[in-house]
């Protein structure tokens, strides 16, 4: 049987947009493949880490009926990756094995059962379905997620806190040091909801989700999330626990605020950046009148310092911060001027866009 008769590049794209979540070594080895499940003419592709399940139907040729088996995800792709991308390729089933054709190479491959692939338990009690523009999502996302810790002990601040009510959607990440938050109005009511995302969902969502027009489905339960967008349905466990109160950590009412140019004060903390060392990431701002100074020092007794034009006349603030946590920031805004509203030398900072209120990002300072 024919399970499915295709070009390389739209064979090569059904897997890929499924096989983000697949890890190479797993205490389950078939937990490395796809799961190929025929029905007449339409190929459905499913990978899964046992927290994370996406799935994707594809019309890939082929003979007609069904038929269903597991192949190794990566090891497919590699081969379909040295084909070119006009390549006819072919799946055949015979004898048992598994057979893959593209011009005159021939690939036999070895396949495990379909029934023992371990589907997702998707939960009973999904609350009632909303959509949210790829773009919107997608957008917010990019703006936050850098902010996620990556291992931190503190298992609920490893994901995003997505918070939908009313017309309002905002989305929240922090690692205890920095905290951004981006928010979007939306042209829906939809139901309150407050969930986190994990980690490895939000960087699989970022790479799956289109700058396009198109709208992607949202559903929660207690301990899952579901997504549905361009044939794709993605369904995720959640992160149980209490993120922190995001409303108690940003500041409001800080009286010394500057404005400048989001790319020049990028590119001065980037050069002073060169002078710290890898286990101290500190510079030194000074705010005077009409001057930012960024500056930092190493162990070797080498210094940088960079200085900056501003519009600033109160008074002089010194305050310290992990220079990544600034960079992080300004790399992941798009517009051309940055608001900075300080307190003083030991209070957290506020970074914003001058022209919109919806994005937030809050930053600890560091004793230099």
């Amino acid at each position: 049987m024919i399970v499915l008769k295709s070009t390389q590049d739209k064979v090569l794209a059904a897997l890929q947009s499924v096989a983000g979540i697949v890890e190479r070594r797993h205490t389950l080895p078939i937990l490395a493949n796809v799961l190929l499940r025929k029905t007449g003419s339409a190929l459905q592709l499913t990978t899964s880490d046992l927290e994370i399940q996406i799935r994707t139907t594809a019309q890939l040729e082929g003979d007609d009926g069904n038929f269903a088996t597991t192949l190794g995800a990566r090891k497919l792709i590699d081969i379909l990756r040295t084909m070119p991308g006009d390549q006819s390729v072919s799946l055949e089933s015979s004898a048992g094995k598994l057979i893959l054709k593209g011009g005159k190479s021939r690939f036999t491959l070895q396949s495990m059962p379909a029934e023992d692939f371990p589907l997702v338990q998707e939960s009973a009690t999904f609350g009632p379905t909303f959509s949210v523009p790829q773009k919107t999502l997608k957008s917010l996302l990019s703006q936050v997620s850098f902010a996620m810790a990556v291992h931190d002990i503190r298992y609920y601040l490893n994901g995003i806190l997505f918070v939908a009510e009313g017309k309002q959607l905002s989305l929240v990440a922090t690692d205890g040091h920095r905290l951004a938050f981006a928010s979007a109005t939306l042209d829906v009511e939809v139901p309150k909801q407050e969930v986190i995302l994990p980690r490895k969902t939000v960087i699989e969502l970022q790479r799956l989700l289109s700058d396009k027009e198109g709208a992607i489905e949202l559903q929660f339960a207690a301990n899952q999330a579901k997504f549905s967008f361009e044939g794709m349905e993605f369904v995720t466990k959640l992160v149980e626990g209490k993120f922190p109160d995001y409303n108690r950590v940003i500041p409001r009412n800080h009286k010394n605020i500057i404005t400048l140019g989001r790319v020049p004060l990028l590119a001065s903390l980037q050069r002073t950046a060169i002078m710290t060392s890898d286990k101290f990431k500190g510079v030194r701002l000074n705010i005077e009148h009409g001057v930012l100074r960024v500056a930092s020092s190493n162990a070797e007794q080498e210094e940088a310092v960079d200085e900056l034009d501003i519009d600033y006349g109160g008074p002089e603030i010194e305050i310290g911060f992990n220079v990544t946590y600034l960079i992080d920031a300004l790399q992941n805004m798009s517009q051309e001027m940055v608001r900075i509203e300080l307190s003083d030398g030991n209070s957290s900072a506020l970074l914003t866009n001058p022209d919109d209120n919806a994005f937030k990002y809050v930053v600890m300072p560091m004793r230099i």
